[in-house]
């Protein structure tokens, strides 16, 4: 039994960053080291941009939240009211958006669309307001993670995703690796398979339909891999999957088994799949440069000859950002 999909939102691209653009860090998960967010804000401002801290980015709560829910709602939602902030960076993962989801202003975020930057935990938050708004969401690196390490984030796919508005593409040096070939089109979309998964049954639920699905995840044995896919393709939502992206699937081994454990399991369950499979794409939980993927524009997964995920479209626009009527 499949639930019914939401009604599917016309795209709607944030504004281009650019040198000078502001942007708000927010913490809606778990919170983090004071230190290595302030190593993050420096590598921001290197980059030229100006990063400020949300009022309640600091704050702790419980036994690992970033605030309390009211908090981290606050900084949310006034960092895309906001007129001055030009884009919305996310400290760390962790746990604890999933808390938010029945507390965001939709209308709010549809009004004011601007880039929302995150994974792991914050794939919840990345999925729900691309389906609910159409908004262009990220996929890439965090202020107090990626930010703040050397070699951290990915330069050129973060300004091809965040200042770019013609198409572009990432090829092996993104760790692409074919494992099942084909080519198919379908809007990119996903995340951490951890979050993906519990969506299930919510009213949050992913929607996978005509995608090109990106699944990543870390330190998951290969049978909670499985697992979580076979709760996936029970739930249906593996039924009008075009192609599969996975990515590094960082320590996802099992202890005394072979190192390429998962990659046949993934060959096994993947078997009647009729689409194109790759593996190793890095972005998300990974040990360096981690990419920027655009959630929600088109896209073409050709592993026909050497791999390649081309973005059919930009992910911003150049035009100032507008108020939309809802």
């Amino acid at each position: 039994m499949t639930s019914t999909p939401i009604k599917a939102m016309p795209t709607l691209r944030p504004a281009a960053l650019c040198e000078g653009s502001a942007i708000r860090l927010v913490s809606p998960a778990s919170w983090f080291d004071p230190q290595k967010v302030n190593r993050g804000m420096d590598a921001l401002r290197q980059i030229g941009y100006r990063p400020e801290l949300a009022r309640n980015a600091l704050a702790r709560h419980a036994e690992y939240f970033a605030g309390t829910v009211a908090e981290r709602l606050e900084d949310l939602h006034a960092a895309f009211r906001d007129p001055s902030v030009d884009a919305v960076i996310c400290n760390r993962g962790g746990y604890g958006s999933a808390e938010l989801l029945q507390g965001l202003d939709i209308a709010l975020f549809r009004k004011h669309p601007k880039a929302l930057i995150g994974c792991s935990d914050i794939t919840t938050l990345l999925t729900w307001l691309h389906d609910a708004t159409g908004v262009v969401t990220f996929h890439g690196p965090m202020a107090a993670g990626d930010f703040a390490r050397a070699e951290g984030i990915d330069a050129a796919s973060w300004h091809q995703a965040l200042g770019q508005t013609a198409p572009w593409h990432l090829d092996g040096s993104s760790g692409l690796r074919v494992l099942k070939p084909g080519r198919a089109t379908g809007k990119f979309y996903g995340g951490c398979l951890s979050m993906l998964a519990a969506s299930l049954g919510t009213p949050y639920e992913i929607q996978t339909d005509d995608t090109i699905l990106f699944v990543e995840d870390v330190a998951t044995k290969p049978y909670q891999v499985d697992r979580m896919w076979m709760q996936l393709r029970l739930a249906g939502k593996l039924d009008k999957v075009r192609g599969i992206v996975f990515g590094p699937m960082l320590d996802c081994v099992q202890p005394g088994q072979p190192s390429d454990m998962l990659e046949k399991v993934l060959l096994r369950v993947l078997e009647d799949f009729p689409g194109p499979v790759a593996i190793g794409l890095r972005s998300g939980h990974v040990t360096e440069r981690n990419l920027t993927l655009p959630i929600g524009i088109a896209s073409e997964l050709d592993l026909t000859q050497a791999p390649v995920l081309h973005f059919l479209e930009a992910a911003v626009t150049l035009e100032a950002r507008t108020h939309v009527k809802t």
